[in-house]
């Protein structure tokens, strides 16, 4: 990208952001107005969620739902012998999602991706894996362009993956975690052996007749393992050789965490860089006490968890820390916001995930600040009108909003006679961040010379522009990895804090800012991320850069 190009696309993007009605609500409206609907259908119901380089979302739902609200362009029709709902379908089943137009587009998928995973490469394709039925073992890719729709491969995968875990690893592969009666993980692209490789401590978290173990809340540690959380505990795993390290002890009271008990969980900002001894740390908040999956077929709603249990995954001698949410929430999701704040949103108060088996919609975002001491880490918002239960999604966009969308579709798209129908439109959550009242605060990036690419080790400057007082000290800037989000995990989720080495005064309000790309791909994978200035906890808009 030419330095032209890279200033004119944030120019424009920042000038879309100055009249932008979630800014207008900000602005104008009562403080607690946070909440704007964007399409009150978009035909499909938001089941799973990918942000990509191009500010597109890319969403999709399931296959054999019959037909859905959104029928595919041009007379295109999907024919599949093997659908348990239809054989000759004429509607969509994904959408692509234009965040600057508030636009959206039909995109034809062939396969059931019903409960499947994905994570985006390097270059910036989406690539998606598995689901239910004649999908389960298809590796499906789109690319990010303003024609593209999605490209499937047959028995891409070794197993089949319903339920399952992706993860980018420093070498540009994913990796593959579990699913559904498989305790194993595999590689994407097969470029060593195709075949899967056995984890036991996968069958040693499943807890029969329930499960309690499916999408695996699964992070690099700063050593290049994964650490692997199921149920109620965690091991750190070195993929290499297939070797368990480390065990970690289980959260306080033994409570499951994993689908259907589903929590949520991120890894919190990666900081101190320059380190030699860079900690991690792991949250966990929310999911089902024992016995609440099973208590809901029944038609018993147990409360949810209200508790958040936090390790430090590099400490020698790890041990869980309790703290209390104000909301007790189970099928929340947990987004990483671009001042390092944890946002918690979506869900319910009792009962369990699966179709009518959750109760109570929590409809209070929560923010948590992980600097805080216990005790005082916890905010409540002001409540959406909309509940969004089981299949649910979350996605932090450029512009600092959190784009929220599906909730309960069930087969035939059932909006009637049923407590929670199937729910197809599109929200944003604004964080308080966005409030008029901080523009003086607000960092503007007018731009380097060049973001087709920044290497790792490397000294990064940006220009930025700031109006009112700047504490120097206050100043730093912050990576974040979009993630897949899908029932309640946000895959890929990643923050890395880069700091900030030296500020320099320019004229007219603005600054350059000097910090250094992090120095290996064990700390941030190759590949695209949104890049903010932060000042005072209040971000920039983002801006696209990618790490190669």
């Amino acid at each position: 990208m030419s330095s032209l190009t890279f200033i004119s696309s944030v120019l424009l993007f920042q000038l879309l952001f100055t009249s932008h009605p979630c800014h207008r609500i900000l602005t104008s409206a009562a403080p607690g107005e946070r909440w704007q609907l964007l399409q009150k259908s978009i035909g499909i119901s938001a089941m799973h969620m990918q942000l990509l380089s191009n500010d597109r979302v890319v969403v999709f739902d399931r296959t054999d739902f019959g037909p859905s609200n959104l029928p595919l362009p041009e007379g295109k029709c999907r024919f599949d012998l093997n659908d348990t709902a239809l054989k000759q379908d004429c509607t969509a089943h994904s959408i692509e999602y234009d965040v600057l137009s508030n636009k959206f587009r039909p995109l034809m998928v062939q396969t059931d991706v019903w409960c499947s995973s994905g994570a985006v490469t390097p270059n910036g394709d989406l690539v998606q894996t598995g689901g239910f039925n004649d999908g389960e073992r298809k590796v499906r890719v789109f690319s990010p362009c303003s024609s593209c729709d999605w490209q499937e491969s047959n028995n891409g995968l070794a197993a089949r993956r319903w339920y399952s875990t992706n993860h980018i690893l420093p070498d540009g592969r994913q990796i593959i975690i579990g699913g559904r009666k498989q305790f194993n993980y595999e590689f994407v692209p097969k470029n060593i052996a195709a075949n899967t490789f056995d984890l036991p401590f996968l069958f040693e978290t499943n807890d029969r007749e329930v499960e309690n173990n499916l999408y695996p809340f699964v992070f690099l540690n700063i050593d290049g393992n994964l650490f692997v959380f199921a149920n109620n505990r965690a091991i750190l795993l070195d993929y290499v050789k297939n070797k368990v390290i480390k065990r970690y002890p289980t959260i306080p009271g033994g409570d499951p965490r994993s689908y259907p008990s589903t929590g949520s969980a991120v890894l919190l900002p990666l900081k101190n860089l320059k380190a030699s001894d860079i900690q991690a740390e792991v949250l966990v908040c929310g999911g089902a006490p024992k016995g609440s999956y099973s208590q809901a077929t029944q038609g018993e709603f147990i409360g949810a968890l209200k508790t958040c249990a936090r390790i430090l995954i590099t400490d020698p001698n790890p041990k869980w820390v309790i703290d209390t949410m104000p909301l007790a929430r189970v099928m929340g999701d947990m987004i990483l916001l671009p001042n390092g704040n944890v946002l918690l949103i979506n869900g319910a108060g009792s009962g369990s995930a699966g179709w009518e088996f959750g109760r109570n919609p929590v409809l209070n975002p929560v923010l948590y600040r992980p600097d805080n001491k216990i005790g005082t880490r916890f905010e409540t918002h002001t409540p959406t009108k909309i509940p969004r239960m089981y299949h649910s999604t979350a996605a932090l966009l450029r512009d600092g909003r959190v784009l929220v969308g599906g909730s309960n579709p069930h087969t035939y798209y059932n909006f009637t006679s049923i407590l929670f129908p199937t729910e197809l439109s599109l929200e944003a959550f604004c964080p308080p961040y966005l409030e008029a009242k901080y523009n003086n605060l607000r960092p503007t990036i007018v731009g380097p010379n060049s973001m087709s690419g920044i290497s790792y080790g490397k000294t990064l400057t940006l220009e930025m522009e700031i109006k009112g007082k700047v504490e120097e000290e206050l100043v730093w800037i912050t990576m974040v990895a979009p993630a897949f989000n899908t029932h309640s995990f946000s895959m890929n989720q990643r923050l890395i804090v880069l700091g900030n080495d030296k500020i320099t005064a320019l004229e007219k309000s603005r600054y350059n800012i000097e910090v250094r790309t992090p120095r290996s791909g064990n700390l941030a994978p190759a590949g695209f991320y949104l890049l903010f200035v932060v000042h005072q906890d209040i971000p920039s808009m983002g801006i696209w850069v990618q790490l190669q």
